[in-house]
C-alpha cells in the first residue's frame, strides 16, 4: 500500500498538521508493505526519506509557509510516484491538484478537515463572503472518497453543509516526547517565581482566535499567587505583571519541558478543530482549564481540568481556583492515564489504516512486531 499525502499546512513553525503528519510518517514506516509519500512546499522540488518538496513561492511575512499556485508540478510528482491513495490536507490548490490527479491514475482520494475554513474566512475578512465559502467547502469536500474530521464538531459541521461520508478521526500525541518526567523545578525559579507560585501556560500562535485578551484579563482577575506564562510566536507584549512572555516559535522538546513544569494549561480559543495543545498538556501531567467550546467539549473530561463560560475572563478565573481547590495533582494523573488510553499516536495510525481499508477494499497491514 503506498499512501501519498500532501498539503500547504506544512512550515518550520506550523502546528498540528505538520505534527500530524511527522507522527504518521514515522509509524507508518513500521508496516511491512506500506510506503507513505509526503508532499508539501518547497524552494524548489527535492526529495529525501520519502518526503517531496514540490515548487511554492513564499508567503510574506508568513512564517515561512509557501502557498502553491500551480497544479501542474504536484499532479507531475504524483504522477511519478503513483500512490495507491492521496489524502489531502488543506482546501486550497493541493486538493484540486489531488483530485486532478485521481481521474489520471484512477485511485482514490480522501479529504482531512483540519481546518474550519468559512469560520476562518470569517474571522479574517468578514461574515459577508461565509455563504459563498461554504458552497465552495460543500462542493470541494463532497468529491473526496471520503471525509475525515479531528472531532464530532467539525464532523456536523460538514454533514451541515451536505458533506457525505464524512468520519471522525481524532489526532493523537507523542507520549514519549510529552511527559510528566520532563518537570523540572528551575523553571519556576527561571520566572522569578516562588515554588508554591501557581504556574499556569499557553503554548501555541498568538492568533485572533486564541482569545487572548480573555487570559490576560483572567490573569488581572488571580493576581498574586498566580503567573501565566505565554509560549509561542505573536504574543502580546503589553501584559500584566504576573504574565511572562517567551515570544518565539519554540521546539517540541522545549516546549514539553515547559509544560510539564507548570500546574495547568490555560486556554481560551474558542475556535479548535481539536486542540492538540490540550492533549500536550494532559500528557505532560497538567490538567487544563479552557473554554467549553469547540473541540474542548469532547476532549477534556471533568476528571482532567475545567471547562467555563467562553469569552469571559471572570468564568475563567473562578474555574482556576476551582481547579486547584478540588486537587489538580490528581487530575494532572488522571489527564495523563487519559491521553495514554484514547490518544497515543499508535492507534490513531491504525484507526487511519482502517480508512485506507475501507476506500482501498483491502484488509489492513499489521505491524511487524505484531
Amino acid at each position: 500500500m503506498h499512501i501519498a499525502d500532501m498539503t500547504m499546512f506544512y512550515a518550520p513553525a506550523s502546528g498540528g498538521v505538520r505534527t500530524y503528519l511527522d507522527a504518521k510518517h514515522r509509524r507508518l514506516g513500521r508496516y511491512p508493505g506500506v510506503r507513505h509519500s509526503l508532499l508539501i512546499p518547497g524552494a524548489s522540488l527535492s526529495h529525501k526519506d520519502g518526503i517531496y518538496k514540490v515548487p511554492a513561492p513564499a508567503v510574506p511575512f508568513g512564517n515561512g509557509y509557501r502557498f502553491p499556485l500551480r497544479l501542474a508540478p504536484w499532479r507531475k510528482v504524483l504522477h511519478d510516484l503513483q500512490p495507491d491513495l492521496i489524502e489531502v490536507g488543506d482546501p486550497y490548490l493541493t486538493a484540486w491538484a489531488a483530485l486532478d490527479a485521481r481521474r489520471q491514475l484512477d485511485v482514490p482520494v480522501i479529504g482531512f478537515y483540519h481546518s474550519d475554513l468559512p469560520l476562518l474566512v470569517s474571522n479574517r475578512i468578514g461574515s459577508w463572503i461565509g455563504t459563498n465559502v461554504e458552497a465552495y467547502v460543500s462542493k470541494l469536500y463532497g468529491n473526496f472518497d471520503r471525509v475525515l474530521a479531528p472531532s464530532s464538531v467539525m464532523a456536523n459541521k460538514l454533514i451541515s453543509l451536505g458533506v457525505q461520508n464524512v468520519h471522525v478521526q481524532p489526532l493523537g500525541v507523542d507520549l514519549v516526547t510529552f511527559s510528566p518526567s520532563l518537570r523540572d523545578p528551575r523553571v519556576k525559579a527561571e520566572l522569578g517565581l516562588t515554588d508554591d507560585t501557581r504556574l499556569l501556560i499557553f503554548a501555541g500562535r498568538g492568533s485572533r482566535e486564541k482569545n487572548l485578551p480573555v487570559l490576560l484579563d483572567c490573569m488581572k482577575q488571580l493576581g498574586r499567587g498566580y503567573h501565566l506564562l505565554l509560549v509561542g510566536s505573536h504574543m502580546p507584549a503589553a501584559v500584566p505583571d504576573n504574565v511572562s512572555v517567551i515570544d518565539h516559535f519554540c521546539p517540541a522538546g522545549e516546549v514539553a519541558r515547559l509544560l510539564a513544569s507548570a500546574d495547568a494549561l490555560l486556554h481560551a480559543g474558542d475556535q479548535e478543530t481539536f486542540g492538540l495543545v490540550i492533549l500536550e498538556a494532559m500528557a505532560s501531567g497538567i490538567p487544563v482549564v479552557a473554554v467549553a467550546a469547540g473541540a474542548f467539549t469532547e476532549i477534556v473530561p471533568p476528571s482532567c481540568g475545567m471547562l467555563c463560560e467562553p469569552d469571559n475572563a471572570s468564568a475563567m478565573a473562578s474555574a482556576v481556583r476551582e481547579l486547584f481547590k478540588h486537587g489538580s495533582v490528581q487530575m494532572g494523573a488522571d489527564a495523563r492515564n487519559y491521553v495514554e488510553q484514547r490518544y497515543a499516536w499508535d492507534a490513531v495510525v491504525a484507526g487511519l489504516l482502517q480508512h485506507y481499508q475501507a476506500v482501498l477494499g483491502t484488509r489492513p497491514p499489521v505491524l511487524a512486531n505484531g
